[in-house]
C-alpha cells in the first residue's frame, strides 16, 4: 500500500508507458490509411464512439468501484484480525496462571498470522503481479512473504514438533488454529485456565477463523471474469474505434487553420486519441491493481506491515523487546 502523499505523474505514465505505445500506434494507424493510402471514406461515425465512450465509462466504473470495493472489505478483514489479536493477547494474560502459558498463546498467535499472511500472498493464476509492468515496477518495493521461507518464519513461535505436524498439512493458519485450540484444552485441564475463562478464548479462536473465512474468500474468489473480459473488450474496442471517429473532425478544421499546419491538422488525431484512450486504459489498469489486494502488488493491504504490528504490541504485553526490526518503507510502499 502507498501511504506516501501519492504518486508521481511520471512514474505513472512510465508504469502505463506500453499502453501509450500502442495507443499511439493505433492513432497513427487511421492517418496512415486516409493520407498516405488514400483511403478518404474510411472513418467511423463519431455518434457511434460517443455512444460507445459513454457505455465504457459505465462499466469502467463499475468495475472499479467493485475492486475498491475488494479492497476496502480486505483493509477490513485486517483491521478486525488486528483487534482480535489485541484481545487474545490481554485474556491470555489475564485469564492464564502462568506468564508461561500466556507466551505459548501469544507465540501461536503470530504464528497464525505469518501462517495466513504467507497463504494469501502465494500466487493465483488469475492475479496482474505477474504482468510486465508489476514486475518491472517491483523494484521500488519489497514483498516480505516472498523472500523468507514460511518454515523459516515459524520458527521464531513454534516447537519443533508443531512445525513437524504442519508439513503435513496444506492449509498451515487453519492447522495452528487447532493446535491453539487443543493447547487451551490442555491448560484447562491442567488448571492454568479457569474454565470460566475458557470460553472467551474459545471465541477468540472463532473469530480468528471467521477472519480468516473473509480474507480466504478475497483470495481464492477473484473479481468475475466474464465481467473483467466484457470491461476488456469495451475498452479497447473504443480505444480502436476513437480515432476513427475524430478524424474527419479533425480534417474539418483543415480549411479554418492557416500557416504550416493548413492540410495536416489531422495528424493531431495521434496525439489526441492517444490521451483519451489512455485515460480508460489507466482507469482500467488501476482497477486491475486494485481488485487482488493480496497479490503482492504495490497497492495490497499492507498485511505484513500489520503483522509486525501486532506482534510488537503482543511482545510489550509480555514484557519483551521484539528483536525483528520493522521493514523499511521504500517510496512510500509498505506491505
Amino acid at each position: 500500500m502507498h501511504l506516501g502523499k501519492s504518486y508521481s505523474l511520471s512514474e505513472f505514465i512510465v508504469w502505463s508507458r506500453r499502453q501509450i505505445y500502442a495507443l499511439l500506434a493505433c492513432g497513427a494507424l487511421p492517418i496512415v490509411l486516409h493520407q498516405l493510402l488514400g483511403l478518404k471514406w474510411l472513418s467511423v461515425p463519431l455518434s457511434v464512439v460517443v455512444l460507445l465512450g459513454t457505455a465504457t465509462s459505465f462499466i469502467v466504473g463499475f468495475k472499479n468501484v467493485q475492486t475498491y470495493n475488494r479492497a476496502s472489505e480486505a483493509q477490513q478483514v485486517w483491521t478486525q484480525i488486528l483487534n482480535g489479536s489485541r484481545f487474545l493477547g490481554v485474556i491470555s494474560l489475564d485469564f492464564t496462571a502462568t506468564p508461561a502459558a500466556a507466551r505459548e498463546l501469544i507465540l501461536r498467535h503470530c504464528a497464525w498470522l505469518t501462517a495466513l499472511r504467507y497463504q494469501l500472498r502465494s500466487p493465483r493464476i488469475w492475479e496482474n503481479a505477474g504482468k510486465a509492468a508489476n514486475v518491472e515496477y517491483r523494484k521500488h518495493y519489497r514483498v516480505p512473504e516472498w523472500e523468507t521461507p514460511l518454515e523459516h518464519a515459524l520458527a521464531r513461535y513454534l516447537p519443533p514438533q508443531e512445525r513437524d505436524a504442519l508439513r503435513r498439512t496444506d492449509s498451515k493458519a487453519t492447522r495452528i488454529l487447532a493446535l491453539q485450540s487443543a493447547a487451551i484444552k490442555r491448560l484447562v485441564r491442567a488448571g492454568e485456565i479457569d474454565c470460566a475463562f475458557h470460553m472467551e478464548l474459545e471465541r477468540a479462536i472463532r473469530d480468528a477463523f471467521e477472519q480468516q473465512g473473509r480474507a480466504e474468500r478475497i483470495k481464492d474468489y477473484p473479481y468475475p471474469r466474464q465481467y473483467a473480459v466484457i470491461n476488456r473488450l469495451f475498452v479497447r474496442s473504443f480505444c480502436l474505434l476513437l480515432p476513427f471517429g475524430i478524424l474527419t473532425e479533425f480534417e474539418k478544421l483543415n480549411s479554418s487553420v492557416p500557416g504550416f499546419m493548413h492540410g495536416h491538422l489531422i495528424w493531431l488525431v495521434v496525439p489526441f486519441s492517444a490521451m483519451i484512450s489512455w485515460m480508460y486504459l489507466a482507469l482500467e489498469q488501476v482497477g486491475e491493481s486494485t481488485e487482488n489486494p493480496f497479490e503482492g502488488g504495490a497497492n495490497d493491504v499492507p498485511i505484513a506491515h500489520i503483522c509486525r504490528k501486532i506482534e510488537r504490541e503482543l511482545m510489550e504485553m509480555l514484557g519483551e523487546t521484539d528483536p525483528v526490526p520493522e521493514p523499511a518503507s521504500e517510496h512510500g510502499i509498505v506491505l
